[in-house]
């Protein structure tokens, strides 16, 4: 059963021909578009990679960066095919590329569809994976003399400095680790003494928070160092005052920021998707409504033009054995050159 059977004049065929050229390059411009868009994310991820307890995260943008960039090219190759549409001496040399034209489009739907549900579907993951990122990026904050964890504290830092955050879920993150270095740490002080003994692990925690942490629009100097004892500063009631520290934690704010990077890359896909389902639909039709005509001077004539000349089921099927037989023709002729050299 033909889908969607549509009579073509020579007038309407021009027209779909310019049609389809207008939004093939629409389509390179926003597939150029995505394609910016999945490697502006893959670098943000990238450069908090340090503050990530996995890459998984990656899968979006890769998506997005492989649907942009295929999306282009098959943008260039189908203006270059509707430019060349109405000359019957350039329009047939094009013929044996349709079907894997159509092949590849069909792929680059897919992919735009599947980086769609990974942008609404990995936020989860996303999340999870800085939860745990940022809690040893905290705990790793002091080891500076550590291989491996050496620029820990200056990512840390400069994370809370950029993004106006403090800890991981909040500021009292800070409260439950040590985060200055014991070489820094006087062991003769009786204050340094107590504090350890007081805790059972041995550590030197205290309620205070980096430097980093410090709100520099507030007027007062920063009160870092024993945040909650209203007797160590002058006019000071930590239960009623407002804070001139970060106190939203860093996680839910680079989850905000990587989320509305996403709704972009989303809506950018989403917009890619429509515009190259317009184009292979406009393909379909412009082929099928040239098939019949084999010579200049049917050019003029009438002609039908369909999206579907059997069923859905019937059509893949169809695909699927015309793509074997094009790979078997093409490993024959490889097969017999190799003989022949022989």
């Amino acid at each position: 059963m033909v889908l969607f059977k549509t009579k073509f004049t020579f007038q309407k065929r021009v027209k779909l021909a310019q049609t389809l050229w207008l939004l093939s390059w629409i389509s390179v411009l926003i597939g150029s578009v995505t394609f910016g868009l999945g490697v502006f994310l893959k670098v943000q991820l990238w450069i908090h990679n340090e503050v990530m307890d996995n890459t998984v995260a990656h899968a979006v943008p890769n998506t997005v960066i492989t649907a942009g960039l295929v999306g282009a090219i098959l943008g260039v190759f189908a203006g270059k095919i509707s430019q060349d549409s109405l000359d019957m001496a350039k329009y047939p040399r094009w013929k044996p590329f349709l079907l894997p034209y159509f092949f590849l489009t069909i792929l680059s739907c897919l992919l735009c569809l599947a980086a769609l549900f990974l942008s609404v579907f990995m936020r989860g993951s996303l999340e999870e994976s800085l939860k745990i990122g940022l809690r040893n990026g905290i705990r790793f904050y002091k080891d500076t003399d550590t291989p491996g964890r050496c620029y820990q504290k200056r990512t840390i830092d400069k994370l809370q400095m950029d993004f106006q955050c403090c800890g991981n879920n909040h500021y009292k993150d800070w409260f439950e680790v040590q985060w200055i270095s014991n070489r820094y740490l006087d062991f003769s002080s009786k204050e340094v003494k107590d504090r350890i003994k007081s805790n059972v692990d041995g550590r030197y925690l205290m309620d205070s928070v980096p430097f980093s942490c410090c709100n520099p629009n507030s007027p007062r100097p920063c009160i870092q160092m024993q945040i909650t004892n209203n007797s160590a500063h002058y006019s000071y009631n930590y239960q009623t005052d407002e804070l001139n520290i970060w106190v939203q934690g860093c996680r839910e704010v680079l989850l905000s920021y990587y989320t509305g990077i996403m709704a972009t890359n989303g809506a950018a896909v989403t917009l890619f998707f429509l515009i190259q389902g317009s184009v292979l639909v406009s393909m379909r039709f412009l082929q099928t409504s040239m098939d019949k005509i084999t010579g200049a001077e049917d050019l003029e004539t009438d002609s039908d033009g369909f999206l579907l000349e059997k069923g859905v089921g019937e059509t893949i099927n169809s695909g699927l054995e015309k793509t074997k037989a094009l790979f078997k023709s093409s490993s024959g002729e490889a097969g017999g050159g190799e003989a022949a050299a022989s």
